[in-house]
């Protein structure tokens, strides 16, 4: 028979036991692109939520096919990324339960201060990455599956030009995220795109500047997914649709709109436009519809 101090002892250990796994309970794992990590708007936007919610949020930083490959596999309770056509065959497959808009930006092409593309100032992407290929200009590619590596690869099959067959020594594929990318690019005086977000958070620009910007084809959008709990069952369905819920909702919005870097704005919120429609944007995005 167990005296009183051994079953009060039991009682107690069993208290700080269901409190932990609570405390553990509340707390979910989001598989996003590199971009809402390196340019620091998990930074601004994750303390208010946790304030809000009580949810801790562990980022898991990835490409954006990395990312949604995390989110396959049940590694993840959310993915936030920003390769729509990839995001809607990752529900239509059965893996995400729905995907919500929440924000754009867009992508730039960066480059030497020398110009030596000759394009630097101008808007037209599709001529800029024509003459890359025509002069055999150093063009730095992350090559890594994620969402800015499919929309380079969708930007030269605008251009007319099949980059698997037509690609020289003057491009370069990395397999690294956009940090190393802008640092070879800095390192070599090539080119490479990134987004905006990305750009304007690093700090090891040497000579590169913005070449290309403007281009309605360099619209970026960013989408959020819950995980369907009914291929993984532990999938924190609760918690994670939290998430989603706050990032759509008028606070959420409002946290990413108000995240600067040098008084401008890295995301533009359109969660509750229709569709997702391209919205205006000030100054330097102007010309995205």
């Amino acid at each position: 028979m167990l005296t009183r101090r051994p079953v009060m002892m039991f009682a107690a250990l069993t208290v700080v036991a269901t409190s932990a796994a609570f405390a553990q309970d509340k707390s979910i794992a989001v598989a996003s692109t590199t971009s809402t990590q390196d340019s620091g708007l998990f930074g601004q936007i994750l303390p208010a939520f946790k304030k809000k919610s009580g949810i801790d949020v562990r980022v898991i930083s990835q490409g954006t096919g990395q990312a949604l490959d995390t989110g396959r596999r049940g590694d993840a309770d959310v993915v936030f990324v920003h390769a729509k056509p990839q995001e809607q065959k990752f529900v239509a497959d059965g893996f995400g339960v729905r995907r919500y808009p929440v924000m754009y930006n867009d992508f730039i092409l960066v480059g030497p201060k020398s110009n030596t593309g000759g394009f630097n100032g101008t808007n037209d992407i599709v001529a800029a990455l024509k003459t890359i290929k025509d002069k055999g200009v150093t063009f730095i590619s992350r090559g890594d599956k994620s969402g800015t590596h499919a929309a380079e690869l969708a930007l030269w099959k605008g251009a007319g030009i099949d980059i698997a067959k037509d690609r020289g020594p003057w491009y370069k594929e990395i397999g690294q995220g956009m940090g190393a990318a802008l640092n070879t690019a800095s390192a070599s005086g090539g080119y490479v795109l990134t987004d905006r977000g990305t750009w304007l958070s690093f700090k090891n620009r040497g000579d590169l500047v913005i070449a290309v910007e403007g281009d309605n084809r360099l619209f970026n959008q960013y989408g959020v997914m819950l995980v369907n709990p009914e291929k993984h069952k532990h999938v924190k369905k609760e918690l994670g649709q939290a998430f989603i819920d706050w990032l759509i909702s008028p606070e959420g919005q409002r946290a990413i709109a108000d995240y600067r870097i040098g008084g401008q704005q890295l995301f533009f919120p359109n969660a509750n436009s229709p569709g997702a429609q391209r919205r205006a944007a000030p100054a330097a995005h102007a010309a995205i519809p």
